[in-house]
């Protein structure tokens, strides 16, 4: 893996990410996930977080991600779920329908 740098250091922050959906319900489809990797994407970019690798099953997502030190984790992980989540509920009538 190349290695990131800024000004002052050279670093490689690398993580693991697994989300799974309430109740383990299998809702995520082929589309579904690809939705989700764009919005993934798209959030990144203002955290300086770049997408590394995406998998998905029916019922939970692993995302392997590389970030800067000086990215906030939590208020980025917070972002990218509030956002998908509302995203894909309004954009995927049918998972309403199957959490509910």
């Amino acid at each position: 893996m190349k290695l990131d740098n800024n000004n002052h250091s050279v670093f490689l922050l690398c993580y693991h990410l697994v989300l799974v959906v309430k109740y383990r319900r299998k809702v995520f489809s082929d589309q579904m996930s690809q939705y989700a990797k764009d919005i993934f994407v798209r959030i990144g970019s203002s955290y300086n977080v770049t997408l590394e690798e995406w998998n998905h099953d029916q019922d939970h997502v692993h995302i392997m991600f590389r970030a800067h030190p000086n990215t906030e984790m939590s208020k980025f992980i917070n972002a990218y779920k509030s956002a998908s989540s509302r995203l894909i509920k309004k954009d995927f009538p049918e998972v309403r329908r199957k959490l509910w």
